[in-house]
């Protein structure tokens, strides 16, 4: 379980083929505190460690990671946004995130609003029935709110801010015009929307 609070951008520096893909990443934890089969979110992917060293650890990642995430996500020299997993009694500075992606979304424009950037973003039919202003999203694994949703015939165009601090501590100062993210809805949407889902079947 996470909170979409970024606590460090990792780098891909080796991919290695062997059915799934073993993927070294280079970051800045001390390596004494990270547990071999311990989670860790990258990019808003929850894996699991599965070797490290001085300054990096090593993940497995299925074809079924690879196909729903992010178009060229798992490529040598890659940036993560990278959070550890949550502890009782740390405070939830973001929302609850687990990890998981729900759908990709199309970053349709870019403009700075202030000191702040305003992201809009084309997100498909299996996101956008989840979407709602003022209501929580991870893109990327970064906890966000909506700011406003428009109803598109085969998904949504929905708004978000990113402040400053917020671009330099993320992946975000890199993001462009056309790039894919990763979206998780709010834990809630999901379970709100399988609720109505059953009782629309029983009717």
């Amino acid at each position: 379980m996470f909170t979409g609070i970024i606590t460090d951008i990792g780098r891909i520096e080796a991919i290695e083929e062997r059915g799934d893909l073993r993927v070294r990443i280079g970051c800045g934890y001390d390596h004494s505190t990270v547990g071999l089969g311990a989670s860790i979110a990258c990019s808003g992917v929850c894996l699991t460690v599965v070797d490290k060293g001085e300054q990096w650890f090593a993940v497995d990642v299925s074809a079924e990671t690879r196909n729903r995430t992010a178009p060229g996500m798992w490529k040598e020299g890659r940036l993560l946004n990278l959070e550890r997993p949550l502890k009782v009694g740390d405070e939830l500075g973001g929302h609850i995130v687990t990890g998981h992606v729900d759908g990709l979304g199309q970053v349709e424009a870019m403009l700075a609003v202030g000191g702040s950037t305003r992201l809009t973003l084309i997100a498909g039919d299996a996101v956008a029935p989840y979407l709602a202003a003022k209501g929580s999203v991870a893109l990327d694994g970064v906890s966000l709110t909506v700011n406003d949703v428009e109803n598109l015939s085969d998904g949504a165009r929905f708004t978000v801010n990113i402040i400053p601090h917020t671009a330099e501590a993320t992946t975000f100062k890199t993001l462009g015009a056309g790039d894919s993210v990763n979206i998780e809805i709010d834990i809630l949407a999901r379970y709100l929307g399988r609720m109505m889902e059953l009782r629309a079947s029983r009717v």
